[in-house]
């Protein structure tokens, strides 16, 4: 069978714009692969406004979810694979699906990956990793 995320992904999305809300991604930005500009993470978390107002040629494929953003001005690429997706969800509501954390323990021996590794090795600051994410479920 083939993996179901990316399907839930383009669903949910066109159910939060089709309930007039904004959707919302949040992802992993240490995952081998992801594309963003540095320093708008937040413990190797992002979360983006993904409606078309806010992207340029937002794809919703299959194996990743890429499109042009802005930061401070400057449009700019980003690039995220499937699995690192941590949930989409309405800004409005916070109704949406959250995804399991990907395995990062047994990534792919990649030049990204030993590359990511070594970045996340250098850069830490003894606080402990979110192994969750911060949305909260409500009824």
């Amino acid at each position: 069978m083939l993996d179901q995320k990316p399907y839930l992904v383009r669903a949910l999305y066109d159910w939060i714009v089709d309930s007039h809300c904004t959707p919302y991604l949040q992802f992993l930005t240490t995952y081998p692969g992801v594309v963003v500009p540095p320093g708008f993470d937040e413990d190797g978390v992002m979360v983006l406004n993904i409606s078309k107002q806010a992207t340029n040629q937002l794809d919703l494929g299959n194996d990743f979810i890429r499109f042009f953003a802005r930061f401070r001005g400057q449009a700019m690429p980003v690039h995220v694979p499937l699995v690192a997706v941590l949930a989409i969800f309405a800004k409005e509501n916070a109704q949406g699906m959250g995804f399991p954390p990907p395995d990062m323990e047994n990534l792919p021996d990649t030049p990204e990956s030993s590359a990511a590794q070594k970045t996340s090795a250098a850069a830490g600051d003894g606080k402990p990793k979110r192994d969750r994410s911060h949305l909260k479920v409500i009824k």
